[in-house]
């Protein structure tokens, strides 16, 4: 009897560290996501891993994306991706063409504009390790998603203790494959052209693009 009282007693403890947690993983998620709303654009250089070793696949890239509200001008593997907050142009100058599509409405689609704030919803989170990184303390929370047919097994989140924003991103999948994304510059409030975010249609048809409208 004494046994199964210890017992219940650490279980208990263990739950409610376990909640206390939670909480603290939360409201860290939540100045995160508060101090990115405050700004009026966000510009961010990122280096971008894809690893899976059963599949022997082991690729880096490095890309950019501007956002400013839903608005965001991405570059990525050779392409450019425009949302001029109606629609979203693909281009791949490698094959002179653009792909023109309305903005998706599914909620689970991660849009460059969702990047810094895709973990607000769907997801329990836990508080994690505290490394340093070149004399900078990153704290990490791990998101599991609430759906559990996600193909997303676990996330690790790694914020910057000091001016919390995120440093990085890693993404585990429950076929083995890891994405990791790291922040290398994170800039807010630049002076930006008021063009940045428009297609000009008539330029890309002059240089012998290939429009294509989905």
């Amino acid at each position: 009897m004494k046994n199964i009282l210890i017992l219940a007693l650490m279980m208990f403890i263990a739950l409610g560290s376990y909640a206390q947690d939670a909480v603290k993983a939360k409201a860290l998620l939540d100045e995160v996501y508060n101090k990115v709303q405050g700004y009026n654009n966000i510009e961010v250089t990122f280096k971008y891993t894809l690893e899976n070793k059963e599949a022997n696949i082991n690729q880096e890239t490095r890309g950019d994306v501007t956002m400013e509200g839903d608005k965001y001008l991405f570059n990525y593997l050779g392409s450019q991706q425009v949302f001029d907050g109606k629609k979203v142009y693909t281009i791949v100058p490698e094959n002179e063409e653009v792909t023109i599509e309305d903005k998706s409405d599914e909620e689970n689609t991660i849009t460059p504009s969702k990047m810094l704030t895709f973990y607000k919803k769907g997801h329990n989170y836990a508080w994690d390790i505290l490394q340093n990184v070149q004399g900078r303390k990153v704290q990490y929370v791990k998101l599991t998603p609430i759906d559990t047919h996600s193909e997303i097994a676990t996330i690790l989140l790694g914020i910057d203790a000091q001016t919390k924003h995120i440093y990085k991103l890693i993404e585990t999948g429950k076929n083995g494959t890891k994405t990791t994304i790291t922040v290398n510059s994170f800039k807010t409030n630049q002076p930006l052209s008021k063009t940045l975010f428009t297609f000009d249609e008539a330029r890309y048809k002059d240089e012998g693009y290939y429009i294509i409208r989905n």
